[in-house]
């Protein structure tokens, strides 16, 4: 999915977040049609470089994420993270994740002593609990009706 992996320093600053807001607005209209993008950059002598459609649109989505404030980490589909790089993405504790590889609910293996979670199972494991905890919601919605709650 993502060639490289980069840790953002900080968040970005005003100037930076009013840029990719305007740049995300105009790029996205261009984007959506789902074609190669040409950039031509205006320094020294102008060059012409061809991005493809799908990193162009992955442009757009971190253009917007910066507009709004965030700072943006890239991670390869295929990375593997520490049982912590885990728990910061989920938002859980090292721990739980931990738990949770050991009951085999993420799927996880050693490297000499230390766990690791390859980034497309744990998207794969938060895909199985947001539909899970989505269809609890939805039997809790169904028998509040049922006994007249709401």
């Amino acid at each position: 999915m993502l060639a490289e992996r980069s840790l953002p320093d900080t968040i970005p600053s005003e100037a930076d977040i009013r840029l990719a807001q305007d740049s995300g607005e105009r790029l996205s209209r261009v984007v959506s049609k789902g074609h190669t993008l040409r950039l031509t950059t205006e320094i020294d002598e102008p060059q012409t470089v061809e991005i493809p459609a799908e990193a162009a649109q992955l442009l757009v989505h971190l253009l917007k994420e910066m507009g709004k404030g965030n700072a943006v980490t890239m991670i390869p589909i295929h990375a593997e993270l520490t049982t912590q790089q885990a728990a910061d993405l989920l938002g859980v504790s090292r721990p739980f994740v931990v738990k949770e590889i050991e009951l085999g609910n993420l799927p996880g293996h050693k490297v000499g002593k230390h766990r690791r979670v390859r980034f497309e199972d744990l998207v794969a494991y938060k895909r199985r609990m947001d539909a899970d905890r989505q269809q609890a919601l939805d039997e809790l919605s169904a028998l509040d009706q049922e006994l007249g709650l709401t």
